[in-house]
């Protein structure tokens, strides 16, 4: 047997190496720049003995040295991986050329750029195919990209695994309507949608708690507490900072008050592994991680060490480069074509948009679901990735648009390659594919008002108001995954003077807070200081309600006309809240308990019967606050696995889709993850 194998792998170096060569013959007669003979001219087989020569050389050189530039690329900005990775690919070339014993070959640096790209895809495409009939070779294919040779050769349990895989954003509703429409063959063969074959899977839809954003679920799902996460965004009167979720330095802080609170290390504990996410799930193999992307380079932080996995592979450098700018040139089209056709409603998507959407919708996702598949293979127990695609493209074309189905089309692929891996695993798997929130469309709050929160707030307190209205930054979780990958700190804009409020935003959910204030203020203290400002909130059209604390009642929601209700009162009359559906109450209730609330809680207008809503940032399609279809994320699961929720309770909140996910484990004989939450003890 080892002998075949090692004739099958000579085998099918040769096919490639004989491939490259025509390859470079082919484009040797086609471009003008690039030359194969001497200026005098030479015999045929000359020439051929040249390009076999240079073919040899470039794949070594692709081999050998290409991941030693990929470690340098590591220190590289994520969003100029495109470029690097077409110049460097034509400069082994050239060197490959140079190189060349028969002394021929010479090409323009513009156009070896051309033919090493050429070159490189038909030997991946070349060397895929034929290790695609061998198993062997498309598991050690497999394993090299993710880098996981040394694992592998361990020996694994076999009991089944558990690997979970987040469709960031997208929405119960939405994943339904993408099967009835065919956008997802994958999943629509789970789920049996056609009728002819029995299903494998299960859909379940759950709730979320009122911050409906994937700081607050993740955390839940991964460490089992969403305590204290009352927004994407907060300001934190005992620090005197802005926690964002995305911002690596408040991600961590989160992490270890997560684990501090439940004292559990996380879901991922024992031999699991975190992929694309903001927290790490107490995993030991962590890639494009945000909670570790500051943290000094070290055996324990592999914030960025997917990449290497990934682009080790010249081939896959160039697909991902090559796709890349596909994507910047399918987003130009699609913002152009939605501007002449005067689509409303629209935001702007110009700036670095289109870097930051190719990057979420190409990359992250390249580097993700191939880190994914070696985990497969190498056999881990527990392996949870995000995928964020669809939620950076809903957010700018809105969650129903032709854009956004697009992403779901190319996510479905990525769920199949991912399915396909567990064939090829050395254990069984059970793959869970879940979301952390859905997106409720509707036009921002600026567009249909003309001015942002910010405005309204400084208006209300008796502070001027600027004539051009500010903006908030939105993407953000293409956004983290960038911070991941560049392992920077970029902080927003820091709060406001003390004097005057601090207002931030986190979809249809608004923060005010007072910095000046050490407590959290009461309605009475706020009407004493500020009149103006409850009032002006509370009855303008663009919010649906108010939620601040009351010396009187402990807490009181406030709604339009004067509409005044204690929050021990909302079970028998909920007022404005009767419009945001079922768990509406019991979501501000929560939210009302912890330390960390805002002064004024704020959330938008919400209409029931088309599930819109008006985001304080610049967004068409949101999430963070209630209303519609953002607070309705799904779980879908094997058949093989217990009913998610128990007597047919339905799930609210992400830590009892922590408890779900647990039981799972639990249920495929897994390790139970450990109390013990410190990582220098356990790994000790």
């Amino acid at each position: 047997m080892g002998w075949r194998r090692v004739a099958g792998q000579i085998g099918r170096s040769v096919t490639v190496w004989a491939v490259s060569t025509l390859t470079m013959l082919l484009l040797a007669g086609l471009l003008p720049d690039f030359r194969l003979q001497s200026p005098d001219g030479d015999s045929a087989t000359r020439i051929a003995v040249t390009a076999a020569c240079g073919a040899g050389a470039f794949g070594l050189l692709s081999a050998l040295v290409w991941p030693l530039l990929v470690r340098m690329l590591l220190l590289v900005p994520a969003l100029f991986l495109g470029l690097l990775v077409f110049f460097l690919n034509g400069s082994l070339l050239l060197l490959a050329l140079r190189l060349n014993p028969s002394g021929r070959g010479e090409v323009a640096p513009e156009t070896a750029v051309i033919v090493a790209a050429v070159m490189s895809a038909v030997a991946s495409a070349t060397g895929g195919a034929l290790a695609v009939r061998d198993d062997d070779a498309y598991r050690r294919r497999l394993l090299r990209l993710a880098d996981r040779r040394r694992r592998a050769t361990l020996p694994c349990a076999s009991t089944p695994g558990l690997v979970c895989v987040q469709l960031d954003g997208v929405g119960h509703d939405v994943l339904t309507a993408a099967v009835r429409e065919g956008l997802m063959p994958t999943v629509a063969r789970w789920l049996a949608a056609d009728g002819i074959i029995p299903p494998t899977h299960r859909l379940t839809a759950w709730r979320t708690d009122w911050s409906s954003q994937t700081g607050a679920s993740q955390l839940g799902i991964l460490h089992g507490s969403t305590y204290d996460v009352p927004a994407f965004r907060w300001y934190e009167k005992d620090r005197g900072e802005v926690m964002v979720c995305n911002r690596p330095t408040s991600a961590a802080e989160l992490q270890r008050r997560a684990t501090a609170r439940t004292g559990e290390a996380g879901l991922l504990a024992v031999d699991g592994a975190s992929r694309g996410n903001l927290f790490s799930g107490g995993a030991g193999e962590q890639a494009l991680v945000l909670s570790i992307a500051t943290r000094r380079r070290g055996r324990e932080n592999r914030s960025r060490a997917g990449y290497f996995a990934y682009f080790s592979d010249p081939a896959n450098a160039v697909r991902t480069a090559l796709s890349f700018f596909a994507e910047i040139g399918r987003e130009i089209g699609q913002s152009t074509r939605a501007r002449f056709a005067r689509a409303h409603p629209r935001v702007g998507r110009g700036g670095l948009y289109p870097l930051v959407r190719a990057f979420a919708t190409v990359v992250e996702r390249d580097v993700v679901v191939a880190a994914v598949m070696g985990d497969l293979l190498a056999g881990r127990t527990a392996v949870y990735a995000d995928l964020v695609a669809y939620d950076e493209v809903a957010h700018h074309s809105g969650p129903d648009s032709r854009d956004a189905r697009q992403v779901l089309r190319r996510l479905d692929r990525s769920l199949a390659l991912i399915e396909k891996a567990t064939e090829h695993a050395p254990r069984p798997y059970r793959l869970v594919v879940l979301s952390d929130h859905g997106q409720s469309p509707g036009e921002t709050f600026r567009s249909r008002y003309g001015l942002t929160l910010t405005d309204l707030v400084r208006a209300g307190s008796g502070l001027p108001v600027p004539r051009g209205a500010g903006r908030t930054p939105s993407g953000a979780e293409a956004r983290a995954a960038v911070r991941a990958a560049l392992g920077r700190d970029d902080a927003e804009s820091g709060p406001a003077p003390r004097s005057e409020p601090v207002v931030l935003a986190s979809g249809n959910l608004g923060l005010v807070s007072f910095p000046d204030v050490p407590h959290r203020m009461t309605k009475e203290e706020i009407d004493a200081r500020h009149p103006a400002l409850l009032p002006t909130l509370a009855n303008h059209p663009g919010i649906g309600f108010l939620l601040v604390r009351s010396a009187a009642h402990d807490g009181v929601v406030l709604g339009p006309c004067g509409t005044e209700i204690p929050l021990a009162e909302l079970d028998e009359r909920p007022g404005p809240l009767a419009r945001f559906g079922p768990g509406a109450v019991d979501a501000v209730r929560r939210t009302h308990a912890f330390p960390h609330t805002a002064d004024i809680m704020v959330n938008s207008w919400h209409d029931p019967a088309t599930g819109q809503i008006h985001a304080f940032e610049e967004q068409i399609g949101s999430h963070g606050g209630l209303g519609g279809a953002q607070s309705h994320p799904f779980l879908l699961s094997p058949l093989t696995l217990s009913v998610p929720g128990e007597d047919g309770e339905a799930l609210t909140g992400a830590e009892r889709v922590h408890g779900v996910l647990r039981r799972w484990l639990g249920e495929l004989n897994g390790p139970e993850v450990p109390l013990d939450a410190d990582p220098e003890r356990r790994a000790a």
